[in-house]
């Protein structure tokens, strides 16, 4: 059926209308072969349907990346001179919610 799709490094690519159709399918060869479906639309991709694990792995990799960029931050004397005090920002919310 999808062997006559396109395939590239990404995985296979269905149309919307076609993933409307097969969505069960879609997700048990997502689920269970480990492909990843590229969803478009007018031929251009704007959704996918990926294994679990891919999506595991990304959460992991944006965890680092946060991370990383949190250290960097930390260790920059710079950035600390920028921080506001807790009080500081308290006392702006007490301000802003006694207006509203």
């Amino acid at each position: 059926m999808y062997e006559q799709q396109q395939r590239d490094h990404y995985g296979i690519q269905v149309s919307v209308s076609q993933a409307r159709d097969d969505f069960a399918e879609l997700v048990n060869r997502a689920a269970y072969k480990e492909e990843r479906v590229i969803i478009t639309r007018r031929g251009k991709p704007i959704a996918a349907i990926v294994p679990i694990e891919d999506v595991a792995y990304l959460e992991r990799l944006e965890d680092e990346y946060d991370v990383q960029e949190a250290m960097k931050v930390l260790n920059d004397p710079n950035e600390m001179a920028n921080t506001i005090p807790w009080e500081q920002v308290e006392a702006e919310l007490d301000r802003a919610r006694k207006q509203d």
